[in-house]
Parts: structure tokens; C-alpha cells; sequence
């Protein structure tokens, strides 16, 4: 994949959805909740006022409605601000 974010903002990876609960109960599409958690795949360069602390390779916690779903390849990410990540795992 050939994509570099601009600015600030991170190419995310979601972590795929459960498919089943711990005691073994399988989990319906229409059921299954947005992951808020995702590996991070690329990075911007930052800007003159923010330098970039994420790097490819992080995992990463995010707001419900961080981003911009996009598919690429078949695949689905998320284009986000650094600022919209929660936290490092």
C-alpha cells in the first residue's frame, strides 16, 4: 500500500470486532460493536506546531467517532488527527 497521511493526521488499522463473548455465545453482525482499538500503519510528518509521538507499528485506543472510515485494497482503515487517539497500548 502505497499512502502517507498529511499533517498530523495517522493511517489506523481497526482491531476486527469480536466474534463471540467469553462464555462462548457467538456475537450477529448487527451486534458486534466498532473497535476503538487499531494498529497504526502510517504516520504524517506533523506540523510546525505539533511533532508526531505515534509511529507506525503502535497500537493505539481512539474515540467512537474518531476519523474517516476509508477502504483501501479491499481492506478498511481509518484516517485520524493524533489527536483524536486515546491512548497507546
Amino acid at each position: 500500500m502505497n499512502i502517507k497521511p498529511l499533517a498530523d493526521r495517522v493511517l489506523v488499522k481497526p482491531a476486527a470486532a469480536e466474534e463471540k463473548t467469553v462464555s462462548g455465545i457467538i456475537i450477529p453482525d448487527s451486534a458486534k460493536e466498532k473497535p476503538l482499538k487499531g494498529e497504526v500503519i502510517a504516520v504524517g510528518n506533523g506540523t510546525k506546531d505539533e511533532e508526531m509521538v505515534l509511529k507506525a507499528g503502535d497500537t493505539v485506543l481512539y474515540g467512537k467517532y474518531a476519523g474517516t472510515e476509508i477502504e483501501l485494497e479491499g481492506e478498511k482503515y481509518i484516517i485520524m488527527r493524533q489527536n483524536d487517539v486515546l491512548a497507546i497500548i
